[in-house]
């Protein structure tokens, strides 16, 4: 039984819904409270085991690359005013035993194509992907992607991360259909990328965790383009489905999406109200806030 030890952030998209904000910065880097997108997701595969994180990057991403690099001029300098608690969590960013690698996606051909330019560094072994801009949080629990090598450990399988969403917004997913063998946990027997609401197999939706074996990089390399005029991880899975059993697992865990400005506010108020420092102060602020 092969671990779960590499994670793959496909972040070489352009985040366009957010500009001008993202014109200088990756939308990655925007920050919820007081960390980006980018590093409750990596915190997240560390979390769960990972070692090895690979991103998967574009042209304009450097200021993910430079917040996964040591800063020598900053670190010296708080070490120097004794600002040990700031110092710490710099450090924190990039855990000692942690391996970052850096691949650049030469066109933006989809998840799929993502996924594959991972390749070199994934091998034989079975390897998470997650998207930065779905945020799930979980504070009085295992992370999204532990709960999901907990699956992946029992069951040998690849493993997608689902929620329920109203049919009316299937054309935004990709959509899962199959039997429920337990709690939280059904297999998969159809999957559909972004259908209409009249063809949506049911209302689960895949969101941005997956578990996946080996066996999907050779999927991916006869995909052809799908939705989007883009190579569909989900038309892959889709292949993968065949020939190998797959699961969809309803995680536990407040899920916001991040590429949209209102999930993006949700996150920031709602983890804002359960952030350690800031929390009373800043429900207090709420209670009092008065807007014309």
């Amino acid at each position: 039984m092969s671990a779960i030890r590499t994670a793959v952030f496909p972040v070489a998209g352009l985040g366009t819904r957010f500009l001008p904000a993202t014109k200088a910065i990756a939308k990655e880097m925007l920050t919820v409270v007081d960390k980006p997108l980018m590093q409750y997701a990596t915190e997240e595969a560390v979390a769960a085991g990972m070692k090895t994180l690979v991103f998967i990057v574009g042209r304009t991403k450097n200021a993910i690359i430079d917040h996964y690099d040591k800063a020598y001029e900053l670190e010296t300098e708080l070490a120097l005013r004794n600002k040990e608690g700031l110092l710490k969590a710099v450090h924190e960013v990039v855990p000692p035993d942690i391996h970052c690698v850096f691949i650049r996606q030469p066109e933006a051909l989809g998840l799929g194509h993502a996924v594959l330019c991972a390749e070199p560094v994934l091998g034989n072994e079975p390897f998470a992907v997650i998207l930065p801009d779905d945020l799930i949080y979980n504070k009085s629990g295992p992370g999204c992607i532990q709960q999901m090598v907990d699956v992946y450990n029992k069951k040998q399988g690849s493993v997608i991360g689902t929620q329920t969403v109203p049919i009316a917004e299937s054309d935004k997913y990709g959509m899962v259909a199959g039997p429920k063998l337990e709690d939280k946990l059904s297999r998969v027997d159809e999957i559909v990328e972004k259908p209409a609401p009249a063809d949506a197999p049911s209302d689960q939706a895949v969101v941005g965790r997956y578990i996946l074996t080996p066996a999907i990089l050779d999927k991916l390399k006869t995909t052809q383009r799908g939705a989007g005029n883009e190579i569909q991880l989900t038309d892959a899975i889709a292949e993968l489905r065949k020939t190998e059993e797959i699961f969809a697992y309803s995680f536990a865990g407040r899920r916001y999406d991040c590429g949209s400005k209102i999930g993006y506010l949700e996150a920031n108020v709602e983890i804002a109200l359960q952030h350690e420092e800031i929390a009373g102060d800043f429900k207090n602020y709420l209670k009092n806030l008065n807007i014309d």
